[in-house]
């Protein structure tokens, strides 16, 4: 299977372009306990100091840099005081912008995955091993560890392995409470590793 990384020059367009293209793509994360991976089936986007939802709305701030740095970064914050989110910085440096991963398709290492996931072996379903962004980030083993690293390195990158996604719809943006009405948000019809739309909750790139 052909596998390639996705250069810079992918994360330097525009931000819904980009959410759109990520679909199918291949979050992979290598760690001294093994490389675990999902096929991306949904991500959102978050664009500027204009959207309410997105952390570049009260301007620059420590926390925030990364968004205003170079695409093909990764911007990884805690949430809620309890999961940790990843998302792909886009757009050029100085334009605020990324693209939440929000769930995969588990592809390698299931059992790492579980283990992460249910430290006291309980069984996780296979659909709800990455569904939601919490939830993929702690199955990956992302943590803030791995804030402003570049996508384009070998420890936490994105592949094109060549899959197909199927059916790809866009909708408005989950689990949070300004910005709703933006279409921002974008999966793979159908596929059950996608987020639930009720009782989800998401957080803010």
């Amino acid at each position: 299977m052909t596998r390639k990384v996705l250069p810079r020059a992918f994360y330097n367009r525009p931000t819904l372009t980009v959410a759109e293209e990520l679909i199918g793509k291949v979050l992979v994360h290598r760690t001294r306990h093994g490389t675990a991976s999902g096929i991306i089936v949904e991500t959102e986007a978050y664009i500027g100091e204009d959207d309410p939802a997105c952390h570049a709305a009260p301007g620059r701030t420590r926390r925030n840099a990364p968004l205003y740095g170079p695409p093909g970064v990764a911007y990884v914050y805690f949430n809620y005081g309890m999961h940790y989110l990843v998302n792909a910085v886009t757009e050029s440096a100085d334009r605020p912008a990324a693209v939440l991963i929000r769930a995969l398709e588990p592809l390698d290492n299931l059992r790492l995955m579980s283990r992460r996931r249910a430290p006291d072996g309980r069984s996780i379903a296979f659909a709800q091993m990455c569904r939601g962004p919490g939830n993929l980030t702690k199955a990956l083993g992302i943590t803030l560890a791995e804030n402003t690293l570049e996508l384009t390195g070998n420890r936490l990158y994105v592949e094109d392995r060549g899959h197909a996604p199927g059916r790809v719809e866009w909708g408005p943006r989950i689990g949070i409470r300004v910005g709703v009405e933006r279409p921002w948000r974008c999966a793979v019809e159908g596929n059950p590793c996608v987020s639930r739309v009720t009782g989800v909750k998401a957080g803010q790139c």
